[in-house]
């Protein structure tokens, strides 16, 4: 031991010598600054990779949006400027600044986006899929990464839905320290204030991240004040590189004041006047969940989640046509006792889905398959009498209601589909999808006989799908696919609006199927995607007229026929870099619909008018949005044009406006949007906006129910500022 200590000094005390000796020889040269510059490429719009989440796109129709370098203000959230680059999506703008965005494509009903499977993070969103499809949870767009929106032939493995899947990706947390804060902050016109704040961070195996976003706004016609509160906290266990389990609670709750509907007369005076003061809707959602992500093999992959939706849907509203005025009673010294109406979600469900690769022959091959469980109950509670007041209450000054009842459905689905690599370049994938259950209405009707009110539907069908994908080269594929779709009869479907109003007891769920192929991919300096679909929507549900015994006119709430939508979706854009510095970058995104009535009648009056070749309401020939953005290091300026033709109001096709502004024409639209972002140093970032910058007058729909039938004023010209920052 001590001869070793001894040489170790020894050597020790030579290397220092020596290195001291080479140190001193060494010339000193002072070397000049070089700077590498460059422009990073920015897509703001991808596709689905052919494999991803769990789920097969191949041979699908896609886009992914990246919001993390859009230009304009997530906190307005205007939809025709989130959804900018996808042929085809219709907005439906009523809510106002900066609330829940009501969208779909290719000719369906955007009310709440209800023909869409709707997720957040792969978590269902939609209140009620069996009794009241629509998505209430408001998610912030500040909190959200990205957007996936698949097309409806990809429904089989997530659902069976004619639009498809819009899946919301929520940012995720910072994962390179312990914690970590964002805040986005923004002000605008009507009022408008915003902030969000996200906390999140890493420590060992665990993630998090908690978030919180409130917003006001005084609204861009008279009485249309909102506000609106969204809570949010995900807890990441990462307890290997193949097992990852994840807890979330998220909430969302606003109230919106409803200023009332137009007639046509009304809205050309003043766009901005109110009809209604004491009308109110109030979504509150609570979406607890758990999933698990668990790698059991290299080749196999297993994703299960359970989630529930917990919450209501309220409304407080004088519910009456806009040439009826809430004015207060000679009588009585008071306002009309407003309607109040409820639905309490209770929504169960739970999804396992395996992913499975395999080889045979030269070819890796994919299979995906798994079964969704839904145990929902949704319980409406309405036609009740509320206060004379004009604040937001929802008490009732009697007890009872004229309307109460339980929809509950339990229903199971398994699917499979696989992907086949028939060759290098060509892929083909097809599966089947299986529903059975069974949806039951009871309770009461105060007009309304007890024996005839209970209501069976059930659902039981198979559907099937295939896809095939051409690589054409590494960066474009042709693509085709078909695939069955199916909405079920819900709850407003088979309610008796009157003594005279019957539900078929054989009602029938609507089906029918998306088809649809193109070209995409990109070539230098281009980007595309250009494709031609048509959607078979059969056994539409309405109304038409009857006779009973006695000869007296009643109304018979069945299926009325079929549609069918074609058309053409094009997406063009090319981006040019003209310098280090520079690059400029124009899209056209634009889509023609033709949607058409087929063997279809509804009542008009006490009669049954054929309404087979006529337009379907809500469908406008051409949607056009065409933009041209610029950026100069770490600035960027977009430019955005909006273009909708006219369309019809109902399936009558009633050109001319009623009295009550709910039938005619919805008149064509141009808008322009002007959006600048700024990102400074310390990872700061400003954003000026100006939407509708010429102060365009218009409206998108005319509604026949909620909120109310008649015109509904969309934003006129806005301003807002965005400062956000992390730390």
């Amino acid at each position: 031991m001590k001869v070793s200590v001894c040489i170790s000094l020894i050597l020790l005390y030579l290397s220092q010598g020596y290195t001291q000796q080479i140190d001193d020889s060494i010339s000193m040269f002072q070397l000049q600054e070089t700077e590498i510059t460059g422009a990073r490429k920015i897509s703001e719009v991808k596709r689905l990779t052919g494999v991803e989440g769990g789920f097969i796109f191949s041979g699908k129709k896609s886009e992914v949006i990246d919001l993390n370098r859009k230009a304009f203000s997530v906190a307005e959230k205007y939809g025709r400027q989130i959804f900018a680059k996808v042929p085809g999506a219709f907005i439906y703008d009523m809510d106002g600044t900066g609330n829940q965005i009501n969208i779909s494509t290719r000719g369906l009903d955007p009310h709440r986006g209800w023909e869409f499977n709707i997720r957040k993070d792969g978590i269902i969103t939609n209140s009620d899929m069996y009794g009241y499809p629509a998505s209430h949870y408001n998610m912030p767009m500040e909190a959200v990464d990205r957007i996936q929106l698949v097309r409806g032939t990809a429904s089989l493995q997530y659902g069976a839905q004619f639009g498809g899947m819009i899946n919301y990706i929520s940012k995720l947390p910072d994962s390179t320290r312990t914690f970590s804060i964002e805040s986005v902050n923004s002000v605008g016109s009507f009022g408008m204030v915003s902030t969000y704040n996200s906390v999140s961070g890493r420590k060992n195996k665990f993630r998090y991240i908690a978030w919180f976003n409130k917003k006001s706004s005084e609204g861009y016609r008279k009485n249309s004040q909102s506000s609106f509160n969204a809570e949010n906290i995900s807890l990441f266990y990462d307890h290997s590189s193949s097992l990852q389990l994840k807890f979330e609670y998220t909430h969302s709750n606003y109230l919106i004041r409803l200023a009332g509907p137009l007639n046509d007369s009304m809205f050309a005076a003043d766009p901005r006047s109110s009809t209604r003061s004491r009308n109110y809707y109030n979504p509150d959602i609570h979406i607890p969940s758990l999933t698990v992500n668990w790698k059991i093999l290299p080749s196999t992959q297993l994703f299960f989640s359970l989630s529930k939706i917990i919450g209501s849907r309220n409304s407080v509203m004088f519910d009456k046509p806009a040439t009826v005025r809430d004015s207060i009673v000679t009588s009585t010294l008071q306002y009309n006792n407003r309607q109040v109406d409820i639905d309490h979600f209770n929504s169960l469900t739970s999804e396992l889905r395996l992913i499975h690769s395999f080889k045979a022959g030269r070819q890796v091959h994919e299979l995906c398959t798994g079964i969704q469980l839904m145990d929902n109950d949704l319980h409406r509670q309405q036609l009740g009498k509320g206060t004379t007041g004009s604040d937001f209450d929802l008490s009732l000054v009697q007890p009872g209601w004229g309307r109460d009842l339980h929809y509950k459905t339990l229903n199971i689905a398994v699917f499979a589909e696989q992907r086949v690599h028939l060759t290098s370049r060509l892929l083909l994938s097809g599966g089947l999808r299986f529903e059975s259950g069974e949806s039951k209405m009871s309770g009461k009707i105060i007009y309304y006989s007890d024996s005839l009110l209970p209501n069976n539907i059930q659902h039981q069908f198979l559907l099937g799908g295939a896809n095939l994908q051409y690589n054409v080269n590494s960066s474009t594929n042709l693509y085709a696919g078909i695939s069955q779709s199916y909405r079920p009869v819900i709850l407003k479907d088979i309610i008796p609006a009157s003594t005279l109003e019957f539900a078929d007891k054989n009602l029938r769920d609507a089906k029918g199927y998306n088809l649809d192929a193109g070209l995409r991919g990109k070539w230098h300096f281009l980007k595309w995607d250009f494709s031609a679909f048509m959607l078979q929507y059969n056994n539409r549900l309405g109304t038409i007229a009857q006779t009973d015994n006695l000869g007296m006119t009643t109304i018979f709430r069945t299926n009325i026929g079929d549609s069918r939508t074609k058309g053409l979706e094009g997406f063009l854009q090319a981006d040019e870099y003209l310098s280090s510095h520079w690059q400029l970058s124009v899209f056209t995104s634009t889509s023609y619909m033709d949607a058409v009535y087929q063997h279809a009648s509804i009542r008009s009056g006490s009669h049954n008018v054929d309404i087979s070749g006529h337009q379907v309401e809500s469908v406008p020939h051409w949607i056009s949005r065409n933009g041209i953005t610029a950026r100069y290091k770490f600035s960027t300026l977009n430019i955005l044009h909006s273009y909708v033709s006219s369309s019809y109001a109902d399936a009558l096709n009633a050109s001319s406006p009623d009295i009550n502004g709910a039938t005619g024409l919805v008149p064509a639209y141009h808008l322009w949007d002007v959006n600048v972002m700024i990102a400074l140093p310390h990872r700061v970032t400003v954003r000026l906006n100006m939407n509708n910058v010429f102060d365009k007058q218009y409206f998108t729909k005319r509604p026949q129910f909620y909120p109310g039938p008649g015109i509904w004023s969309s934003d006129g010209r806005s301003v807002s500022a965005t400062l956000s920052f992390r730390i």
